[in-house]
């Protein structure tokens, strides 16, 4: 079973993170998500309607982790968050691109609550998952560039396994590797923040809004919360999801 875990200097520095490990295995993103993409479709009429909007820059969850992206030597408005980077693209384009329904289900929930989220296909990771910072001799090929191979920064965040690197930036872009696709039947998401004093209610909420919604398409699924008090997921009972 893969263990992810917050690395000593990661867990020093910011003292304040919180991650959900959701877990879902036999996963069946061949057929319909109907719960998922009427999620979607409620968050881009409520835009259209000027009911709702993604979070942006002003607002503390995004400050957060440019806050973050700063203090390892990544400029956030070139390289951006996950979410603010989602939430630009909806805000821009009023609609969001179907990925997947696994990503789709993801995307949606870290719109919903204003948090990054991504996954990994975990029969495509190799051993555990460590979040840390580079050294600079690591490996990563993006997403949807097989070819492509780049060196993360020294001092830059990283989730890796034992082979390369998972997402760089701490979670601004994924591996092609361990990309989620509609045959992944075995992934792990994460759900982040470093503001857990204030944001901590928020993740687990979306944690739970996760698991509903891969609920009716997996055969179970779990979730762990990694802290700097509890670094590893393997120390750590999982908590069952509504499918379990």
């Amino acid at each position: 079973m893969t263990a992810f875990g917050i690395g000593p200097a990661v867990a020093d520095a910011f003292p304040d993170t919180l991650i959900a490990v959701v877990t879902a295995t036999g996963l069946r993103g061949g057929e319909p998500w109907p719960a998922t993409t009427a999620a979607l479709e409620d968050l881009e009429g409520q835009l259209a309607a000027g009911a709702w909007q993604p979070a942006d820059e002003s607002d503390p969850r995004i400050e957060a982790w440019h806050a973050t992206y700063r203090s390892f030597g990544t400029n956030p408005r070139r390289v951006r968050p996950s979410v603010d980077a989602l939430g630009r693209r909806l805000a821009k384009k009023g609609t969001l691109p179907r990925i997947n329904p696994a990503v789709d289900s993801y995307n949606c929930v870290s719109l919903r609550h204003g948090l990054p989220a991504g996954a990994f296909d975990l029969d495509h990771v190799s051993g555990d998952v460590e979040i840390r910072y580079a050294d600079g001799s690591e490996t990563f090929t993006p997403l949807g560039e097989p070819g492509t191979i780049e060196n993360p920064e020294p001092g830059e965040i990283i989730y890796t396994d034992t082979t390369d690197v998972l997402t760089r930036h701490w979670n601004h872009r994924d591996a092609h590797r361990t990309r989620v696709t509609e045959v992944s039947t075995h992934v792990a998401f994460v759900l982040e923040t470093v503001a857990a004093t204030r944001d901590g209610h928020l993740l687990k909420a979306a944690a739970s809004d996760l698991q509903t919604l891969l609920q009716p398409h997996c055969e179970q699924s779990t979730v762990h919360h990694l802290s700097p008090a509890h670094p590893d997921t393997s120390a750590c009972p999982p908590l069952p999801g509504p499918s379990a």
